[in-house]
């Protein structure tokens, strides 16, 4: 089974360079979203195994893409990637349902780590 990725961020810039990241430790089924809304959206439409997304977004933010995720009663594991690396703030996004926290920039090689918490991915 392949392991489908939700990547949502408003800067193409980044998401390529998540998708990058991403590839780098073998996740290459990956869908993209430039939003919260689009995000949603997506997670609507599929099933996916790992949603990554930026904090600071248009229309949708991270953090209310996360909660809406987690009132659908989903558990996928959610990674917020965001600048936001106070521990305030890294608080405030595990309350809304983030599953873990990656502070931008980052390599694959933190990536991989996160990523083997969790043995479904």
């Amino acid at each position: 089974m392949s392991n489908k990725v939700l990547v949502v961020d408003d800067s193409g810039t980044m998401r390529k360079i998540i998708i990058r990241s991403l590839n780098a430790v073998g996740l290459t089924d990956i869908v993209e979203a430039a939003d919260g809304s689009e995000g949603l959206l997506a997670f609507q439409q599929n099933s996916f195994n790992l949603v990554m997304t930026d904090w600071n977004m248009p229309n949708k933010s991270g953090i209310e893409l996360t909660s809406d995720i987690r009132a659908t009663g989903s558990s996928v594991p959610i990674f917020m990637v965001s600048t936001e690396g106070e521990k305030g703030r890294v608080l405030e996004a595990i309350k809304a349902g983030v599953t873990d926290f990656l502070v931008k920039p980052f390599t694959a090689d933190n990536l991989r780590d996160k990523l083997t918490k969790y043995a479904a991915l």
